[in-house]
């Protein structure tokens, strides 16, 4: 059971009401993490604006499901990593691609300098250096990218925070961990 109120949009007001209309509008549904999310105005736009703004970026969609596997996986986090797990094959990761990046592999090599950057970034809280930015450089990716690429760790971080904080209840079809909390 949730620890905070999981804020319905029929009962929502004002600028939530709208931000979880979107939202459902979006999944066709309003998931659980969001209804969390909503007992604050600003943090909802936030994580919504970032989802959107994310969609929007030079990133593949592909490659950010992937990344967003990697970082739930080593949070812990069980609802972000069913979700994304879903978004990722929506997004045309394979099950093998998905399992992979759990572990932050990846059978593409530019794919596994990225997830293993991500997962570096995530274990040493951002403390990584020359050499690894350069590692991302030389793999192919312009500055624009590995600045999106960090904005989906941060993100993703936000969203596995808020799920794993609060003990949101899982409802996206359930995916094994790789390891424990």
């Amino acid at each position: 059971m949730s620890r905070v109120p999981l804020i319905e949009p029929s009962t929502a007001i004002g600028d939530r009401q709208l931000l979880l209309k979107q939202i459902h509008g979006a999944f066709g549904a309003t998931p659980a993490m969001f209804k969390a999310v909503a007992n604050s105005t600003a943090a909802l736009q936030s994580m919504w604006g970032s989802f959107g703004a994310l969609s929007n970026g030079t990133i593949d969609p592909k490659l950010g499901e992937l990344i967003a596997v990697a970082v739930a996986d080593r949070n812990a986090c069980e609802y972000c990593l069913a979700a994304h797990t879903m978004l990722g094959r929506k997004a045309g990761a394979s099950d093998a691609e998905l399992a992979a990046a759990q572990a932050g592999e990846s059978a593409v090599p530019k794919t596994a300098v990225a997830l293993g950057f991500v997962l570096k970034v995530v274990d040493d809280r951002g403390q990584v250096t020359d050499a690894d930015v350069k590692a991302v450089r030389d793999a192919g990716f312009s500055d624009e990218q590995i600045v999106e690429i960090l904005a989906h760790v941060a993100l993703n971080l936000f969203t596995n925070y808020i799920n794993v904080v609060f003990d949101v209840p899982v409802d996206f079809p359930a995916v094994k961990l790789r390891k424990d909390a």
